[in-house]
C-alpha cells in the first residue's frame, strides 16, 4: 500500500475510533474515564487498606484483652522470686497481699 493512500485511510478511521457507544461529547478524557481512573483506584486501595487494618486491630485487641489479668506480670515475677529463694515466705505473702489490694 502506498503512503498516499495510507494517510487518508488512517485519517478517515480516526473519528470512528474515538467514538463511544454513549454518543458524542461524552468522552471525559483518558485519565478520568467516568471517574474510575487513577483517583478511583487509589480510593479503592485506601478503603480496603483501612478495612483490613481495622480488622487486624480488632483481632489483636480482642485476643490480648481476655488472656490475662493486668496484675499477672507482677504476680508471676513475685512467684518466680519466691521459687528461686530470693525472698522468704513472709515477704512473699506481704507483697502478694499488697498486689491484691
Amino acid at each position: 500500500m502506498k503512503l498516499k493512500t495510507l494517510i487518508p485511510t488512517l485519517l478517515a478511521s480516526l473519528p470512528a475510533s474515538m467514538a463511544r457507544a454513549d454518543g458524542p461529547g461524552s468522552w471525559t478524557g483518558h485519565m478520568w474515564g467516568g471517574g474510575y481512573g487513577f483517583m478511583g483506584g487509589f480510593m479503592m486501595l485506601a478503603f480496603w487498606g483501612a478495612v483490613i487494618a481495622l480488622i487486624v486491630f480488632l483481632v489483636l485487641r480482642l485476643r490480648d484483652n481476655g488472656t490475662r489479668p493486668p496484675d499477672s506480670d507482677a504476680q508471676e515475677a513475685l512467684r518466680r522470686r519466691f521459687a528461686n529463694g530470693e525472698i522468704d515466705e513472709e515477704e512473699f505473702r506481704r507483697r502478694k497481699a499488697r498486689l491484691d489490694e
